[in-house]
């Protein structure tokens, strides 16, 4: 592997742990202000859901 095959691998491990980690951050903050998240898992149909609730989901 090159060195700029090398080096775009790793930024783009690093851009995906930061995007992962602002998501975690969003949802903890969220939670602690009660706020819920909006979702569309088909792209018709919208969801809201407690961040709290999502957060849960996530631990089982």
């Amino acid at each position: 592997m090159s060195k700029s095959n090398m080096t775009n691998k790793e930024f783009s491990e690093k851009l995906k742990a930061g995007i992962e980690l602002a998501g975690k951050r969003m949802l903890q903050e969220k939670a602690m202000r009660g706020e819920d998240i909006i979702v569309s898992s088909d792209g018709k149909t919208i969801l809201r859901i407690p961040a709290s609730q999502v957060i849960a989901n996530q631990l089982q």
